[in-house]
C-alpha cells in the first residue's frame, strides 16, 4: 500500500469504492487496533473532508474518546447521552440530518450541523464502541454513508 490515498471520484458513492480497497489493503496486514482507527480516521476526512471522525470505546461503561481527526472532542459520553450515547443505548447507527433538532444532543462544537453514528461490535457481537461522523453541513449522512462505512469498520473489528 502506497502511503498515500488516490481518490479521484466526486459522487460520494464513487468515492467509498475508490476508498475502500485502498484502506482494506491498508489495514490488512497492521493487528494494532488503535493504529487501524488512527489511519480509518484519517482516510475518512481526507477522502470526504468530513467536520470531524473519530472513535468512542466503552470503558467503565462510558464511552470514551479514541482516536480521532478534527478539533478537540468530548472526553466521556454517558450511556443514552447525545448521539453516540443512544446509538448506543438503541444499538443502531443514527443518522441525524440536524444536530440541533436532535433532543439531548452533546455540542462539542457548535459548528457541526449533522451526524452519522455507528455502533461498533466485536466478534461475538457485544457492542464496543462507536464510529461519529460529524459535518458542517445539514443533511449530510443517509444510506450510503452507513452502508460503506459498516464495511469499513469490518476490516478492523474482525
Amino acid at each position: 500500500m502506497a502511503d498515500e490515498l488516490k481518490i479521484i471520484a466526486t459522487t460520494k458513492e464513487d468515492k467509498y469504492k475508490e476508498l475502500i480497497p485502498q484502506l482494506k489493503a491498508l489495514l490488512e496486514t497492521e493487528e494494532d487496533l488503535i493504529a487501524n482507527m488512527a489511519n480509518v480516521c484519517a482516510a475518512l476526512k481526507q477522502s470526504f473532508n468530513f467536520w470531524w471522525v473519530g472513535f468512542y470505546l466503552i470503558k467503565n461503561n462510558q464511552l470514551v474518546l479514541g482516536p480521532f481527526q478534527g478539533p478537540v472532542a468530548c472526553t466521556r459520553i454517558n450511556y443514552g447521552k447525545g448521539v453516540c450515547g443512544k446509538s448506543w443505548e438503541l444499538n443502531k447507527t443514527l443518522i441525524v440530518p440536524n444536530v440541533d433538532e436532535f433532543e439531548g444532543h452533546i455540542a462539542c462544537s457548535s459548528l457541526s450541523k449533522s451526524e452519522i453514528v455507528i455502533p461498533i461490535k466485536d466478534k461475538n457481537n457485544t457492542i464496543i464502541g462507536v464510529l461519529d461522523i460529524d459535518s458542517e453541513f445539514l443533511n449530510h449522512f443517509n444510506e450510503t454513508d452507513e452502508m460503506f462505512l459498516k464495511q469499513i469498520l469490518q476490516f478492523i473489528f474482525k
